[in-house]
């Protein structure tokens, strides 16, 4: 089965990710910086999920959910200056991105579901 698109995206989001957890502090890389990268971690693993599955919604949603967790942990090493503004935009964009294919995806189950009917 090809890639997706959000998971290339996902993927390109990690590796920006990991790289910006290694300008953390020292004390913050193995508690708010682990946070980070379990939330992407998980943020990859319920999109593989979603594409192996024949029902996706609750799946989706949980992605979007982590979505939300994920930026607001970024934006929380944003105000502790953990990340400069130049590395906090950059990253936001890549979250936004991958949001709103969620979205897209969402809207698409949505609209199946309810042609289904």
């Amino acid at each position: 089965m090809p890639a997706l698109i959000i998971e290339e995206k996902c993927r390109e989001m990690i590796v920006f990710g990991y790289q910006a957890i290694k300008q953390f502090p020292k004390h913050e890389t193995h508690v708010l910086g682990a946070e980070i990268r379990l939330s992407m971690l998980n943020m990859q693993r319920l999109i593989i999920t979603a594409m192996k599955r024949y029902h996706k919604k609750t799946t989706l949603t949980d992605l979007d959910v982590e979505l939300a967790v994920l930026k607001r942990m970024i934006r929380l090493a944003k105000d502790l200056r953990y990340i400069d503004i130049s590395r906090y935009q950059r990253w936001i964009v890549q979250i936004v991105e991958i949001g709103k294919m969620t979205g897209g995806w969402i809207k698409s189950i949505n609209n199946k579901q309810a042609n289904a009917l």
